[in-house]
């Protein structure tokens, strides 16, 4: 059953990434192209005060601009989303058999796991570290942001581990309502320390638009609500087949 579920999450993740990038194309492309154009009148003013009014010769693109905002694009969306597929279609073949006190079926269990995935990989890690357009970030300081954004996201996932198994814990014995305050309370005092612990790093350019900074990180995160809950909904209703099928055959066994 575990490979018919892994092949239904990439089949899921594959529709999820068409829609992805359909968003990402008509919402975060605009930022894109805008972030670029102030990168390049920056450079272009810092050549014009430095070379006497000669410009520097430009890099030559090993993509073209054009190439990276289509094919590009699409190519890269669709296989993040495809591989995120088949690993949530794993998690959820291990999670099905382990949430017994938990009463849902294929579909809330996707829903549930698909809204815990977005707020511990995507939402959390990024409210602390938040997707940046062109021409924001020092290009000295890469490694560091990224080391920083892997390192919060590990975090995240190891709070949201802690806070399930007492989810778990607390499920038989005290309910659903006051076994998810709970893990909801865990997660969040574990994330907020682990924020105010990790460096802060602000290297928006002077002159920046806000706007579009702010346009820029909203179609990000966008981007990322459509491709879980579009994967969340889809392999919830590819699941229930493979799901079922055991069950019902079960059941037919003991009615005959």
């Amino acid at each position: 059953m575990t490979g018919n579920l892994l092949l239904r999450g990439m089949l899921a993740g594959l529709l999820a990434g068409i829609l992805a990038f359909g968003f990402a194309k008509v919402f975060g492309e605009p930022s894109v192209d805008q972030a670029i154009a102030f990168e390049e009148s920056v450079a272009h003013a810092h050549s014009h005060d430095h070379g006497g009014g000669a410009a520097d010769e430009e890099e030559e693109e090993l993509v073209s601009r054009a190439v990276q905002s289509s094919v590009g694009l699409f190519t890269g969306v669709v296989i993040y989303s495809v591989s995120i597929g088949g690993i949530f279609a794993l998690v959820f073949a291990f999670a099905m058999g382990r949430m017994g006190g938990l009463k849902v079926g294929p579909r809330g269990l996707a829903a549930i796991l698909a809204l815990l995935a977005f707020i511990s990989v995507i939402l959390v890690p990024g409210l602390k570290y938040p997707a940046n357009p062109p021409s924001v970030g020092d290009a000295e300081t890469i490694g560091q942001r990224t080391k920083l954004f892997f390192l919060m996201l590990v975090v995240s996932l190891a709070a949201l581990v802690v806070a399930v198994n007492l989810f778990r814990k607390l499920l038989a014995r005290h309910g659903g309502w006051t076994a998810a305050v709970a893990a909801i309370v865990l997660y969040g005092v574990i994330m907020a320390v682990a924020g105010k612990l990790f460096p802060a790093i602000n290297e928006v350019p002077e002159g920046f638009s806000a706007t579009l900074l702010w346009n820029f990180r909203i179609a990000s995160l966008g981007i990322h609500v459509v491709l879980w809950s579009v994967l969340g909904l889809v392999f919830g209703w590819l699941a229930q087949g493979p799901v079922l099928a055991p069950r019902n055959r079960h059941n037919a066994r003991l009615q005959s």
